[in-house]
């Protein structure tokens, strides 16, 4: 299975908090077989250490090393937030992408994330598509090889 595949997409979500937005997006990584539920637990430890929000209405929350054993396999999951949710002083998310990564196969996808996130077009079309391919266009392109 790809490391971002369609199952692993929820758009038009909804979320109360920054916590619960990790939640939901841990949710789709482990529903799809990618962690045990409590790597979720993991990224919600990692976020209280460390913002996983990089700016633009995006956020990569992840778990932490002592969370590794609990990846059953690399996977990346989208939670499309359309009316967005608070994460960091006044900063509100739209775009939060869960990362289970075992190695580096998910380096490419965050090459790709970082490139798609500089331009603001894209960045809006990804936050407000309706349409999973386009989020799988943008963010698996070239990911194959890896």
């Amino acid at each position: 299975m790809a490391i971002l595949s369609e199952d692993r997409i929820k758009l038009n979500a909804t979320a109360d908090s920054k916590e619960d937005a990790i939640k939901k997006c841990g949710a789709l990584l482990v529903e799809t077989g990618c962690v045990e539920a409590g790597y979720v637990d993991g990224m919600l430890a990692r976020e209280q250490t460390m913002s996983t929000y990089l700016g633009n209405g995006v956020s990569i929350p992840h778990g932490q090393f002592d969370n590794r054993e609990q990846i059953l396999s690399t996977g990346i999951s989208v939670l499309q937030l359309s009316e967005g949710v608070e994460w960091e002083d006044g900063e509100k998310a739209y775009l939060i992408i869960g990362i289970a990564a075992q190695k580096d196969e998910h380096v490419a996808v965050l090459a790709n994330l970082a490139e798609a996130i500089e331009d603001e077009d894209v960045t809006q079309e990804l936050i407000t598509t309706t349409d999973k391919a386009v989020i799988l266009s943008y963010l698996n392109k070239e990911n194959e090889a890896v």
